[in-house]
Formats: C-alpha cells, sequence, structure tokens
C-alpha cells in the first residue's frame, strides 16, 4: 500500500482536481466515486479500521448525493446479548419483502434509520442521555403509523409495547473511541458527475482538510438528527449497524476546517 503524508495528500488531491473531468474506474458500483480517488491516489481498497490514507481517513462522495455518508460501524451496547439478531429482530422484526420468493417464508427483516430529533414510522429513535453518558435506542408505541397496525399487534404478542428494557445503548467514551480510530484527521472530497452516453465522468472539485474531531460536536450532531443509527439485519444475515451523517455535514464534526 502506497502510504502519503499530508502534504503528499493535499498535492495529490490539486493534481486530480486539476485533471478536470476523470472517468468512473468501477461503473455501476454505488461507491465508484470514493473507489476511483483512491485508484488515482495509489490507495489500495480495504476494510480494516484503520485510516486509508495512512494518518488521514478518506471521505469522498458525489456532490448533492441524498445517499448517507457511513462514519462506520458499531454493534450497540451490551454487545454479549448480540442485540440485533437476537432482540431486535425476532421481537420486534416484520415479515421480509422478499420472504417466500429470495428467502423462506419466516425470512424476518429489521430496517430501520433512526434519529435524536423524530421516530420513525415504527416508533423507533434516538435519545441522548447526557446523565448516563450514552446514546440509548428507544420504542414508543404510541408513535407507530396506523399502516403498522398489525405489526404493531404480533409485537404486542411477542414482546409487550413499553419501552425497550434493556435498551440498546452505545457509550460516548465508546462511540468517540471508534469515531476517532478512523476519522481524527480527515481529507473530505465532494466530486461533480456528469454522464456522456453510458459513461460518467466525476470532476473532484471540492477539497477540505477536517482537523480534530470534537466529542461535542460529534454529539450534537446526534442530537439534531445529522448522525443517524441504520440497522439492517434479516434473518439469514445481520448485514451491520452503521453510523451515518447526512449528506455534506461532515465537516460539522471538526474544530477547524480548512479549504484546498
Amino acid at each position: 500500500m502506497r502510504i502519503l503524508t499530508k502534504e503528499d495528500l493535499v498535492k495529490a488531491l490539486r493534481e486530480i482536481r486539476s485533471k478536470g473531468w476523470i472517468p468512473n474506474a468501477r461503473p455501476g458500483n454505488v461507491g465508484g466515486v470514493g473507489n476511483t480517488l483512491e485508484d488515482l491516489l495509489g490507495i489500495e481498497e480495504n476494510n480494516l479500521p484503520l485510516p486509508n490514507a495512512g494518518e488521514w481517513e478518506l471521505k469522498c462522495q458525489r456532490i448533492n448525493t441524498t445517499s448517507l455518508t457511513t462514519l462506520f460501524h458499531m454493534e450497540p451496547s451490551p454487545r454479549a446479548i448480540k442485540f440485533v439478531p437476537k432482540v431486535l429482530l425476532p421481537l420486534y422484526g416484520w415479515q421480509h419483502k422478499e420472504a417466500n420468493t429470495k428467502y423462506n417464508e419466516d425470512e424476518m427483516s429489521f430496517r430501520q434509520t433512526i434519529n435524536a430529533v423524530s421516530r420513525t414510522d415504527r416508533g423507533f429513535g434516538l435519545i441522548v442521555n447526557n446523565t448516563e453518558l450514552k446514546v440509548t435506542v428507544s420504542f414508543d408505541s404510541g408513535q407507530v403509523d396506523q399502516r403498522h397496525q398489525q405489526w404493531l399487534k404480533s409485537v404486542e404478542s411477542r414482546v409487550g409495547l413499553a419501552e425497550l428494557d434493556p435498551q440498546p445503548y452505545w457509550g460516548f467514551s465508546d462511540l468517540f473511541h471508534k469515531a476517532g480510530s478512523k476519522l481524527t484527521n480527515c481529507f473530505f472530497v465532494q466530486a461533480e458527475v456528469k454522464r456522456e452516453g453510458k459513461k460518467e465522468y466525476f470532476h473532484f472539485t471540492q477539497i477540505e482538510q477536517l482537523e480534530n474531531l470534537s466529542l461535542k460536536q460529534f454529539l450534537g450532531s446526534i442530537e439534531k438528527g445529522i448522525i443517524l443509527i441504520d440497522f439492517d439485519a434479516r434473518t439469514g444475515h445481520n448485514h451491520g449497524t452503521k453510523i451515518r451523517m447526512r449528506n455534506e455535514c461532515l465537516p460539522k464534526l471538526y474544530e477547524r476546517v480548512i479549504s484546498i
């Protein structure tokens, strides 16, 4: 793997920006914009929980995308319980939309993207508990949409309609330690996108150098609904719990933002 210093990265990113429109190196891949930039920088794609550019993390996305940026993966505590596949899925899950076709007829799903500002249509949300220093998952049966009343009755028969007990959570220190292991310093690159026929092109135009991840700003972003928790589990596989962020909001987590 090519190891880059901060100075190397700045120089290389400026050179890439000056090249203008560059063809997507991974057509058909949702992450093609990031993969293309990694290829240009000579960085090998990897899934290790380590910065993928030496001492700096590299985050890249399309300008004006509505997609959420995944910051990192982290299962809720208490982890020994394996809360998502052992509690949320069997007790609060619902029939998978591809049950009895792609999967068995009893295939269940628990897919929810939750935040601390508003409840989902199934009554799930986040609570930032500044007294106990943790972010908890909460369920309020009174907030369930009428469309899901049949599902709500099934939840009542399985576990009842009270608050989750125990409630899955992420400790402030655990969250910040995980975030800090990936995002202490970060280059955030955004690309304009165009299509010519069947080919897609990127112009990496906006480059920001983000320094000193802030716990206060990280927690504030959770409270404001900027950072969300994304569950994606089914009976046959837990795809992992993701800590995600709304488009273009990554700089809000840092004490210092430098436009390159």
